[in-house]
């Protein structure tokens, strides 16, 4: 099944250039389905950070936002280890 894909001249054009610099290093004809096809799967492997690329603003705290932060936290007294987290989470 094929499903057409509406994008502006400038990204059609980008994929234009990508397809024929593939055909003139590999001597192969691709297809643009097939090369959006390979895009997507090469997406697939870095997903989180291609999400994170339309996140708006920065994903780092600033040095106030840290602060902040850590004021909320209070010392138990308490060590706790992965096999208390687990047993606490799990049973």
């Amino acid at each position: 099944m094929s499903t057409a894909v509406k994008m502006d001249d400038e990204a059609k054009s980008k994929l234009e250039e990508l397809q024929a610099e593939i055909r003139l290093k590999t001597g192969k004809k691709v297809t643009q389905q097939e090369l959006l096809s390979e895009l997507i799967e090469t997406v697939v492997d870095s997903r989180s950070e291609f999400i994170d690329s339309f996140r708006d603003g920065s994903l780092e705290l600033s040095e106030e936002e840290i602060e902040r932060f850590n004021e909320g936290r209070i010392a138990s007294g308490t060590e706790t280890d992965e096999e208390d987290i687990d047993e606490i989470l799990y049973g």
